[in-house]
């Protein structure tokens, strides 16, 4: 599990939302209320809620615009269960809660590798 990461507060603006994801690596910003994880914001959110609708993007909170995240994952969930539901959903990261607080991201790759290092290894033909 990556760390939790620079996630916004919902009193932060549209604007610093905008500032995240103009780095190409950033995708989504999760957006928490006292560490409570209340939504995602991306840029299709930032076309949708406030460009298209005339909103000043230094004056909108992420607590308005924020959508809430199509996936979450538990953090009690077992490993290889959370691989296939990645797997199946065809995701490459997911928010990990706990009792609804953002604890951190579980990505595919770094779980991929993990559950590797777990296999034991395979019997050598001689």
């Amino acid at each position: 599990m990556v760390p939790e990461p620079g996630a916004l507060d919902v009193s932060d603006t549209a604007q610093a939302a905008g500032e995240r994801l103009s780095d190409p690596a950033v995708r989504a910003v999760l957006v928490c209320d006292d560490g409570q994880l209340r939504g995602v914001v991306t840029r299709k959110t930032l076309v949708r809620q406030v460009v298209a609708t005339g909103l000043n993007p230094r004056a909108t909170p992420l607590g308005e615009i924020a959508e809430p995240p199509l996936f979450t994952i538990d953090a009690s969930t077992d490993l290889d269960e959370a691989f296939r539901m990645l797997e199946d959903q065809d995701l490459e990261r997911v928010p990990v809660v706990e009792d609804g607080r953002l604890v951190g991201i579980l990505s595919r790759t770094v779980l991929q590798r993990r559950l590797a290092e777990d296999e034991p290894p395979g019997e050598t033909e001689l």
